[in-house]
């Protein structure tokens, strides 16, 4: 399970208040990430009359989350545009580069989408814009989010508490969901290719029994988790546009 482990690369002397400010590994995957972002970005600001592929790529996520806020905040959601579009593509490219097979020279990617104290700030963050937006659009009248329309008057207190926890647990599933998703995936794959490595180890029979069955599972798996992380990138994201529509519209 070392691709889970996260190393000091360099400051490991470095320290705030005594807490580690050392530079790691899920540092520099983070680094990376925000880098491919920004390059992606760059890349589709050249506002040609006949857009290029990567220009249409770039429009093309943009009218995506764009719609995506459209439809679940309204036209009150446009303002939400380069947050949501750059979180959603931080977590993609996030996802992406723990996939690609870099191993084959010596280089092993990091994904620190499958730790939830990476996935778990991005939730917080979510939740402090949800929480400060609420708050300034209604003041204290934010707190009707927790007392849905028509509760029974005996209920409003039981139904406010429960409503409160569920509020509160909300940046906790968020960071969990990812994290969970893509831990799973990659423990998956490492499961897998122990049995390649050690049923080639023992002998052709073996292998044709256990590795060659897990080697094609294993391609299989990669395709799949292709997919799903594009899925939870996307499902991060919807699930942010909801809760910031709590917060501009209430219920």
């Amino acid at each position: 399970m070392h691709q889970f482990q996260i190393e000091k690369l360099f400051g490991a002397d470095w320290a705030i208040a005594g807490h580690s400010i050392a530079f790691t590994n899920s540092a520099l995957w983070m680094a990376l990430s925000t880098l491919l972002l920004i390059v992606f970005v760059a890349g589709g600001l050249q506002r040609q009359v006949v857009p290029g592929r990567w220009q249409m790529a770039v429009e093309g996520f943009t009218g995506f989350i764009d719609g995506m806020l459209a439809a679940n905040i309204g036209p009150n959601g446009k303002k939400y545009v380069p947050y949501i579009f750059s979180l959603f593509m931080f977590i993609l490219f996030a996802n992406f580069i723990g996939l690609v097979p870099l191993g084959l020279i010596g280089l092993h990617p990091f994904t620190f989408t499958s730790h939830f104290s990476a996935t778990g700030v991005l939730s917080v963050m979510t939740f402090l814009i949800v929480l400060i937006v609420g708050f300034a659009k209604h003041k204290l009248h934010f707190f009707s989010l927790f007392v849905p329309h028509g509760t029974p008057a005996l209920m409003v207190v039981p139904i406010f508490f429960i409503e409160l926890i569920s509020f509160l647990m909300r940046p906790f599933s968020l960071g969990l969901r990812l994290f969970v998703a893509m831990m799973a995936g990659h423990v998956l794959l490492e499961v897998l290719s122990s049995f390649v490595i050690s049923g080639g180890n023992a002998g052709p029979l073996l292998f044709a029994v256990a590795g060659l069955p897990s080697f094609v599972l294993m391609v299989g798996i990669c395709a799949l988790e292709i997919l799903v992380s594009g899925i939870q990138a996307y499902v991060f994201v919807l699930l942010t546009c909801v809760y910031l529509n709590d917060a501009e519209n209430l219920h």
